[in-house]
């Protein structure tokens, strides 16, 4: 049975841990929350864009953007987002495992792969795969800048037949307890369109012409995809973190219930056996 001195710096120990976990759980809090009003401004302006651009693909049938060919796929490119830091659940391990798969379905092709995230770039890196350098921008608060120059690398690669295909790994955020870990194809890209954009199209003249207009646009709506899908992955690792933590915190009252519970009991205990040595010396 472990001393009364044992099990209290145990509960002290305990204390302090949960007071950790409270207050990362506050930070990440706080920066969901901060990610959450960039990701509602963000989405609805890409999904406008990309039908502004199915829209004027619709007006532009003799018009073939070079960021929509299909080619045999014989290079790849990929970009995995994990985190940079720890204590978020199973959330990196989620993108390790997910990230060898991908890799897995184009064994045998030539594989570019960018690491966003210190997490992923240390684990494939284990793994011997080799990786592309990224900037130490990522490392830090990212910008749109920062995501723009990485949308026009992969661009200029994907123009210059230098990769077939650009595929991205991230978590989409669907709301505080769900992100779903999602692989999506970023090039070639077809903008969606609705069907009745074709019968709207008859009423529309495009100046400049529709090639001038999605020329501009294509580069524009991509750069922009990024950024999302980055502020995407953001608010869902703060929001992994913050349950992460939260759980933390829960087992750590529950730890010390049970703590307290048996701190009482030993103090109890060791009372007893005190009285009862006081009350056999005296019969003696």
């Amino acid at each position: 049975m472990a001393s009364l001195k044992e099990i209290k710096n145990r509960i002290t120990s305990v204390q302090g841990t949960q007071k950790i976990t409270s207050a990362m759980k506050m930070v990440a809090s706080a920066k969901l929350h901060k990610g959450q009003r960039l990701i509602e401004n963000a989405l609805p302006y890409q999904r406008k864009m990309e039908e502004m651009l199915a829209h004027v693909q619709l007006g532009a049938n003799d018009f073939d953007s070079p960021f929509s060919e299909v080619r045999d796929v014989k290079k790849v490119a990929m970009v995995i987002f994990s985190s940079n830091t720890g204590l978020c659940g199973t959330f990196n391990a989620n993108v390790i495992k997910q990230a060898n798969e991908l890799i897995a379905e184009y064994k045998g092709m030539e594989i570019l792969i960018y690491p966003v995230g210190k997490k992923i770039a240390k684990a494939l890196a284990k793994e011997g795969y080799l990786l592309q350098e990224m900037s130490d921008e990522w490392e830090h608060e990212v910008s749109p800048s920062t995501t723009n120059q990485l949308a026009s690398q992969l661009m200029d690669l994907f123009l210059e037949r230098s990769v077939d295909k650009v595929v991205l790994l991230y978590h989409r955020y669907h709301g505080k307890s769900t992100q779903l870990l999602t692989s999506e194809t970023f090039l070639p890209f077809h903008p969606e369109a609705d069907d009745r954009w074709a019968i709207q199209n008859a009423n529309f003249i495009f100046e400049p012409g529709c090639e001038e207009l999605l020329t501009s646009l294509y580069p524009r709506y991509l750069k922009y995809k990024l950024y999302a899908v980055y502020l995407s992955h953001n608010v869902s690792e703060h929001s992994a973190r913050m349950i992460a933590m939260q759980t933390a915190t829960d087992n750590a009252d529950s730890l010390l219930t049970d703590l307290n519970v048996y701190y009482n009991k030993t103090r109890q205990q060791s009372i007893t056996n005190e009285l009862l040595d006081i009350m056999g010396g005296s019969g003696r």
